[in-house]
């Protein structure tokens, strides 16, 4: 077995070397800025004790029936994660990542399944990020009256944490007044308007075409991306495949790699921070 000490310099190694970085984030990511761990249901309530008082887990509030039989409810939810999100500073190792990117000819593209927006918070461009799950800081009309999803900046939302509740007037549809939900996927979403993630992911598609064009030297980063939703750590995985280069995996559960790829079984902050002090 490697030693912790042995694998970060070989990763520091990689990426010293990369002419390209793709970063793939899961919710492990957020958890080192503050921001609560919904791994199970008594992580999800100490989060929000009202679910737990109304029976509720993750999986029950973020469903998109809330906004159609009690919106003050579904606002409660994501009102409350919007304020959260907000509020919450991105830690020391987005800063790290993005000097490595600086140090990269190709520089760095984002995949990520977190809808919080700290990495364009932390400075990484808009143009350089896919939210494969959307974005919180974004709202989309529940009526689906086609427009497009618009900024969430100028929406302020009250919310009650004993109760859960938002209170009126809830967010609305600038074009036709009906209510507004966040532009994110839920658990058995038919109405989610995927076209800004779409749009995100044709340009990062067009990076990965550059970057095999010019046969540059790839390194993925996987961070805090478990096996439960395994989107983000099947984009590393199935990425590194079909352009070759290196994974390098930070995961303190589940942090199994493909043969000859790199793992730290550690939190994100933890794992990056071992990195980039070898980097130095």
């Amino acid at each position: 077995m490697t030693d912790p000490p042995e694998i970060a310099a070989r990763a520091a190694s990689a990426v010293r070397s990369a002419d390209a970085l793709l970063i793939c984030a899961g919710a492990g990511m957020g958890v080192d800025s503050g921001l609560p761990d919904f791994r199970g249901p008594e992580g999800f309530w100490r989060a929000y004790p009202a679910a737990r008082r109304l029976g509720l887990q993750f999986h029950d509030l973020a469903d998109p029936r809330w906004f159609f039989e009690d919106p003050a409810l579904a606002w409660g939810f994501y009102g409350h994660r919007l304020n959260l999100y907000r509020d919450t500073t991105p830690h020391a190792g987005f800063a790290m990542l993005q000097r490595w990117a600086a140090r990269a000819p190709a520089g760095a593209f984002v995949f990520t399944s977190n809808v919080d927006g700290q990495f364009q918070r932390a400075g990484f461009p808009d143009l350089r990020v896919v939210e494969c799950h959307g974005s919180i800081l974004h709202l989309q009309c529940l009526r689906g009256c086609d427009l497009e999803a618009w900024s969430a900046a100028e929406v302020t939302v009250s919310v009650d944490a004993e109760s859960l509740r938002a209170a009126a007037p809830l967010p609305t549809c600038p074009r036709c007044g009906g209510l507004a939900r966040p532009n994110i996927l839920m658990f058995g979403d038919f109405s989610w308007d995927p076209s800004r993630s779409s749009a995100q992911e044709e340009r990062l598609q067009a990076w990965l075409g550059e970057v095999a064009a010019a046969r540059a030297r790839l390194v993925v980063l996987c961070l805090g991306s478990g096996t439960a939703i395994p989107t983000v750590r099947f984009t590393a995985e199935r990425t590194v495949r079909r352009l070759g280069g290196t994974l390098i995996r930070v995961n303190p559960r589940d942090p199994g790699v493909p043969s000859g790829q790199l793992s730290l079984a550690t939190g994100a902050l933890a794992g990056l921070a071992a990195i980039d002090a070898a980097l130095a």
